[in-house]
């Protein structure tokens, strides 16, 4: 869409990753494989290791290549990950070689879900996703990559290039701050000693945000500045953030819209943030939630008490869930009572740790 006429060599390393683990998932040489698909191993090939990109597959060989997969046993979670994979791909893609208009860029086009967060992480930090780390440890006959192999110069020019597209997102119009606050987020990612002090100036924008107290249109801004400084190593943005949230229903009700889409529990088809703006919790698997919810929680060092306080909003929403997943439940109980022994900084985690924990005791 609105590149012009130039090129550019798509990237496609993380779905021919994806792939290899499906193949090995079945399990399956490349040879056999090859054979059940009915194509030359060269083209198998071609495809796992990121040389022919999967995205560029017609869509009709795509759908058949997941249907023969599934066939043949591969694992089911892998193949839902394939999609995210080419859509990491789209973004490595315009990060890295960018053309046209930033509007057309696919962070201002689209939300992006966890699952696609995580692999661009594998792939530019080789940092694995939570949920494929025992799938990616499998072990296999001889020397093989542990993740997505990103060229040395791709991982080193990525930050730089994000940073870029960060600092021209208003050249995007209305997509703009889809665009910046999305970058803002990949970037939280980057390794550099300047990272944190660019993201702070990068944040200057949406930090007066963090001072409205009911929802309004910039909410999710507030939300991204408080996340994105609490990743860096600033919590006070995020507390200050959670305490806003207690006061004012809409804005509750929008964290768990954006929750139940940024960890699956509704369906990723949001083009922009209007969703955030009529937020309806029949649109968003509330079980699904809970359980995403209580299985994040050991990976949410920086952003716990946001992750607490939703918990405490969608328990008080959805008294039943406990009942519903005794095990998730049960993990739960036993992890906030790990809170609550610590020294935890936060009066307000505490208060929900409090009410979540007794409200786990009386369904136990």
């Amino acid at each position: 869409m609105g590149t012009g006429s130039r090129s550019r060599a798509e990237i496609g390393v993380i779905s021919g990753f994806v792939l290899r683990m499906l193949r090995e998932s079945i399990p399956l040489p490349q040879t056999g494989l090859a054979e059940h698909l009915g194509i030359d191993l060269g083209t198998l090939q071609g495809w796992e290791s990121g040389r022919r990109p999967l995205g560029n597959v017609r869509t009709m060989d795509l759908l058949q290549l997941r249907r023969t997969m599934a066939l043949l046993g591969a694992d089911g979670v892998l193949l839902g990950w394939l999609d995210a994979a080419m859509d990491a791909e789209r973004i490595l893609t315009a990060v890295l070689r960018p053309l046209g208009n930033p509007a057309d860029h696919p962070l201002a086009g689209w939300v992006q879900s966890r699952e696609t967060a995580h692999l661009v992480a594998w792939a530019v930090r080789g940092i694995t996703p939570p949920a494929l780390r025992a799938r990616a440890a499998r072990s296999r006959r001889g020397p093989a990559p542990a993740g997505p192999q990103l060229g040395s110069a791709d991982r080193a020019d990525f930050f730089t290039h994000l940073r870029r597209t960060a600092e021209s997102a208003d050249r995007a119009g209305e997509r703009g701050l889809l665009l910046r606050r999305q970058s803002l987020y990949l970037a939280s990612y980057d390794p550099a000693p300047d990272a944190e002090d660019w993201a702070e100036q990068a944040l200057r924008t949406m930090r007066p945000a963090l001072a409205l107290r009911d929802y309004t249109p910039r909410w999710i801004e507030a939300r991204t500045a408080a996340t994105v400084a609490a990743r860096q190593g600033d919590p006070a943005p995020l507390r200050d953030f959670v305490e806003a949230l207690a006061r004012d229903q809409h804005s509750e009700l929008a964290n768990l819209a954006y929750w139940g889409y940024w960890l699956g529990s509704m369906p990723p088809t949001q083009p922009d943030d209007g969703f955030l703006h009529r937020p309806d919790p029949a649109a968003w698997n509330a079980l699904h939630l809970f359980q995403q919810l209580v299985g994040s929680l050991h990976d949410a060092p920086g952003t716990l008490d946001l992750y607490v306080h939703s918990l405490h909003t969608l328990l008080s929403l959805h008294p039943w869930l406990p009942l519903a997943d005794p095990a998730a439940a049960r993990h739960l109980r036993e992890r906030t009572a790990e809170l609550l022994d610590a020294a935890f900084p936060s009066p307000v985690s505490r208060r929900d740790l409090e009410s979540v924990h007794y409200r786990l005791q009386q369904t136990n």
